[in-house]
């Protein structure tokens, strides 16, 4: 399965007068969350896509015509009536309102930024418990991963807004199970990190407890961010990289 939360309050929007979420906002002739949605677009025909979102005004019925468009098959939705206290909390609790079994493997995912969409989303092994997508930054305003260092392809630390390496990630968090991330959220909660739930530091619960966890880097010319509103108006002075629909059929 491949969630997306979107009950965030998009402040940074709201707060320089844009009256609609990010995600609706008009980009390269569609949206904004068209391109972030078509990252998965080899996924398509045979994933489920879980949408978490808070109802502010048209925002179900844009979620289901806009995945009609882009000929999503199986879609989901979660509707929360409330901020949360994090995009752990967010996808946990929709996760429960979609009564999501505990095997389902998951995939979470950024509303606010785009990757070119390829023939399989990610390389995953079954040995790995949880795996993260990440690319060469600078800043410390990401999550970080810290590499095993022995070409294992492992990670050994995660963290937010802590730069302990340069490799950040897009925003892409796998679990090979909903039940191995309830159960890091569990204990993140029990023995929070930060203020807030973000997702990559639950990460670390599951490295402790033996749990192996793995990263695979990405370009980063095959990625497009969109989180901030000067992105955004930049980004609405170009030309889309690459199509919306791009790697749907094959």
């Amino acid at each position: 399965m491949i969630v997306f939360p979107m009950a965030g309050l998009s402040r940074r929007f709201t707060d320089v007068g844009y009256d609609v979420p990010k995600f609706q906002l008009p980009l390269w002739g569609g949206h904004v969350f068209d391109y972030a949605v078509a990252s998965f677009a080899s996924s398509f025909e045979r994933t489920p896509f879980l949408f978490i979102y808070r109802e502010t005004g048209g925002v179900r019925a844009f979620i289901e015509a806009r995945t009609a468009v882009l000929g999503i098959k199986n879609v989901r939705f979660s509707q929360l009536g409330f901020a949360t206290a994090g995009q752990a909390e967010t996808v946990e609790l929709g996760l429960d309102a979609a009564e999501v079994s505990y095997n389902t493997p998951l995939t979470i995912f950024n509303i606010d930024t785009f990757r070119r969409p390829e023939r399989s989303p990610f390389p995953l092994t079954s040995k790995l418990s949880g795996w993260l997508e990440v690319f060469h930054g600078e800043g410390e305003n990401w999550s970080f991963v810290k590499p095993a260092g022995d070409g294992s392809g492992l990670v050994t630390e995660t963290a937010e807004k802590v730069a302990i390496s340069d490799l950040c990630s897009d925003g892409l968090y796998h679990f090979a199970t909903a039940a191995l991330f309830r159960e890091a959220l569990a204990a993140e909660r029990a023995a929070p990190s930060a203020a807030e739930l973000y997702i990559a530091p639950i990460y670390n619960h599951l490295i402790a407890n033996g749990h192996p966890v793995g990263y695979g880097e990405i370009a980063t010319q095959d990625l497009v961010f969109c989180g901030i509103p000067t992105e955004y108006e930049a980004l609405s002075g170009t030309h889309a990289p690459w199509a919306v629909r791009e790697g749907a059929e094959r």
